[in-house]
């Protein structure tokens, strides 16, 4: 049994050339200034490859380049367009409709979906039925992806998306497949879109109307990658991934699972539904705030923080949220007392095994880096236990720190994996108390931010050059996408170790920038 749309309606799509042909939609054939900003995308394939964002001419071409290398290595095809960018700054949003579509003529549109809120123009946090949108233009959506899916004969499930300005919508493309998102619309109509797929399949008839929608629904991936450093992978062991079951969680990780360089990075996606989009939002940022994730750092805390933002709830946000408010939304909270929690629970371990190695009575001290900061605690263990200075230690154990702090109770569940200590939704690193001269680096260099492969060196870089704060000088491959490495001052290249083709790892140098 084939599962799925004729492999013409497929093909008839997959390429979104051919797919804006069929719609009616001509791609830009010469662009001008009067078209700027405009986007280079990949004919072929999606998930975010393959897409530059173009604002002057004089960048086109190094945007055509880039975009062709990253879409053949993605895809196997460096075919690209060009068309009107109406996302960042033109406030453009990213809506589209769930179609599902028998072999007798009958085509369901099961509502739209906002997914706005994106980074490299991949989707991170979607929802069900897209807010805000007027009835002639929900409408109208569905009228477009009906002929959409009409014009190739399509049946099973498949989602034509749109770029939508004011109460304009530009057709983008059509997936010939179900999407990362569907579970919002599941929820919404009471629909399992897998099921019915094969149904479709066998043969079955669609109902003459789908069920009518009921509450709303709002998704986020959680992706291994660190936002504040470039949305840069990040890989390495999943000790522990917990989500609290009062919403929906689909992973293929379980504890233990090694998190690696050749896929995607997303980790799980969690769904939440309810009656209004309020109560969604609110059960959703609730749960990933309480969610336990040990191990690589992740977007958890931009999720939340996204969800909670006044813009988002206030269904104001289009495809430049992040744009706007990425350094808002990553700047570090730290929590004070938890570098003092991971010490003391640190000493109860110790304590227990081998005995003190100074006098009981002298402050013992312990450093700790988060958040690219460093921070040095000092507790005393005496015959009552442990204390520290400005704080009651109630109670302290390898696994849970309860803290006193002016009359306010704090609770931190300790966990440690070799020199990495979680307390609560605190990620900390456990430093030597003698630093390692040898692993310190000149002012200027440039360390790998992820494993990957190095593919490429800007033209006639070379030792002795001159360089200008932000110039791209080196481009890294990791799962499947593209990462400048950009010189952080104005300068002279001093040193370059990196060539096209090497395997790098975390932390290695790359080259080496004085400033000038």
């Amino acid at each position: 049994v084939w599962i799925g749309p004729p492999p013409e309606a497929i093909e008839a799509m997959a390429s979104k050339t051919r797919a804006k042909e069929l719609m009616g939609v001509e791609p830009l054939r010469e662009v001008t200034e009067a078209d700027l900003p405009v986007l280079v995308k990949a004919a072929a394939g999606g998930g975010g490859r393959g897409m530059r964002v173009v604002r002057r001419l004089a960048d086109l071409d190094g945007a055509l380049a880039a975009a062709r290398a990253e879409a053949a290595s993605a895809f196997g095809d460096g075919e690209v367009f060009v068309e009107p960018y109406l996302g960042g700054e033109a406030g453009g949003r990213h809506v589209e409709v769930q179609v599902l579509a028998d072999t007798h003529g009958t085509v369901w549109t099961l509502g739209t979906r906002d997914c706005s809120l994106q980074r490299r123009h991949q989707k991170v946090i979607e929802e069900a039925p897209a807010p805000g949108l007027s009835r002639r233009l929900t409408d109208e959506l569905h009228a477009l992806a009906v002929r959409a899916a009409r014009a190739v004969g399509y049946t099973g499930a498949g989602t034509v998306e749109f770029l939508v300005a004011g109460e304009r919508a530009h057709f983008l493309e059509m997936n010939t497949r179900l999407q990362v998102e569907h579970p919002v619309t599941e929820a919404v109509f009471g629909v399992d879109l897998v099921a019915e797929q094969i149904r479709i399949a066998e043969g079955h008839a669609l109902d003459d109307a789908p069920p009518p929608a009921r509450g709303h629904a709002v998704e986020a991936r959680l992706y291994a990658e660190d936002p504040a450093r470039d949305w840069s992978p990040q890989t390495g062991r999943l000790h522990r991934l917990a989500v609290p079951g009062t919403v929906r969680l689909d992973t293929g990780y379980s504890d233990g699972d090694d998190i690696g360089v050749h896929y995607d990075p997303l980790l799980a996606k969690a769904v939440a539904h309810a009656p209004t989009r309020a109560e969604a939002i609110r059960k959703l940022a609730s749960a990933l705030e309480r969610a336990v994730i040990h191990g690589p750092v992740t977007n958890r805390d931009l999720l939340v923080r996204s969800l909670r933002h006044e813009e988002f709830a206030q269904a104001r946000m289009d495809t430049g949220f992040y744009d706007r408010h990425l350094p808002e939304l990553t700047a570090p909270v730290p929590d004070p007392y938890a570098p003092l929690a991971a010490a003391l629970a640190d000493a109860h371990g110790r304590s227990r095994f081998g005995g003190w190695r100074n006098l009981p009575s002298q402050p013992q001290t312990r450093r700790y880096a988060t958040a690219g900061e460093e921070h040095e605690v000092r507790y005393r263990h005496t015959r009552d236990g442990l204390t520290a200075d400005g704080v009651h230690v109630v109670h302290a154990d390898a696994a849970l720190v309860v803290l006193d702090v002016d009359g306010v109770r704090r609770r931190y569940e300790v966990s440690r994996y070799g020199d990495r200590v979680y307390v609560g939704a605190t990620a900390l690193t456990a430093l030597p108390r003698f630093p390692d001269p040898t692993v310190q680096h000149a002012p200027g260099s440039l360390l790998a931010p992820m494993p990957g492969t190095v593919v490429r060196i800007a033209d006639g870089l070379a030792e002795g050059a001159a360089v200008e704060a932000g110039q791209p000088l080196l481009w890294l491959e990791a799962m499947k996408m593209q990462h400048r490495i950009t010189a952080p001052a104005t300068g002279t290249l001093t040193a370059l170790h990196a060539t096209p083709g090497q395997q790098v790892e975390p932390g290695m140098l790359l080259a080496v920038v004085q400033p000038a």
